[in-house]
């Protein structure tokens, strides 16, 4: 009878036993994981204030918060975008602030400059808006000063004299902007609109320091000519949206 030839046994074929052990644990960490998920609450405004600062941190501009009032106030005001303009008590669309986050200090100034506009009744002759750069009290050019001039009207001081509380209710320093349409300027005075928007700026800035006593190391001035538009210059309505005086309301940290 022919002995049956020993020899080493035929290996195993397959994955060796630790990697199915080891798969079966990432199955259990997913199926855990998708369980904690399915019975959490997500507060999406603090979902959103952590996209604001991780696009501020990505972006180079940096943020100095993550949730408001870090974190205590569920109710606070969420940051708003660079350039949502608003009116009066008019609301800004959630779905715009996504270019770059504002602080929290610069909201409640701006609220600050509603309210006082509202109080005083101004909200039809002057708009408000914010950027990271602080408040803007926007001024139209019609009730400040006569056409191709940068001397004010008697509107215009009267004006400027409601607005001196509000000035007064912040330390912080204040821009006087000049700005104009793009049609030319070419006067003796103002040749070009260079001239005339920085003259009319000016005539603001020495109006507040001269006549309402506002700290001069407080003020300056800028005048951006056509060159830095709202709107296209490109009906009558349009140009007078353009033609405008910005009080900026510097936020600093």
């Amino acid at each position: 009878m022919a002995r049956k030839k020993l020899g080493k046994k035929d290996e195993a074929g397959g994955s060796p036993s630790w990697l199915t052990t080891y798969s079966d644990l990432m199955s259990l960490l997913l199926t855990f994981f998708i369980l904690l998920y399915s019975m959490s609450n997500i507060d999406a405004q603090k979902f959103k204030n952590i996209a604001y600062s991780l696009q501020a941190v990505l972006s180079g501009k940096g943020s100095d918060y993550i949730f408001d009032n870090n974190g205590t106030d569920d109710n606070a005001l969420p940051p708003i975008t660079e350039d949502d303009e608003v009116e009066g008590e008019d609301i800004v669309d959630d779905e715009s602030m996504l270019n770059e986050p504002i602080s929290p200090n610069i909201v409640n100034m701006y609220n600050k400059v509603v309210d006082y506009l509202v109080k005083t009744d101004l909200q039809a002759e002057v708009s408000v808006r914010m950027q990271s750069e602080g408040v803007f009290v926007e001024i139209k050019d019609a009730i400040l000063f006569e056409s191709g001039s940068a001397r004010l009207k008697d509107s215009g001081i009267e004006l400027l004299d409601k607005l001196e509380g509000l000035l007064n209710d912040f330390d912080n320093k204040i821009v006087v902007e000049g700005h104009t349409d793009n049609v030319p300027s070419n006067t003796y005075l103002y040749p070009t609109n260079w001239e005339l928007s920085t003259a009319r700026a000016v005539s603001v800035l020495r109006y507040l320091t001269e006549q309402k006593n506002i700290d001069p190391k407080r003020l300056s001035a800028r005048g951006y000519g056509e060159y830095s538009p709202i709107a296209p210059n490109d009906t009558p309505e349009n140009r007078a949206k353009n033609r405008r005086v910005n009080l900026l309301i510097v936020f600093e940290e």
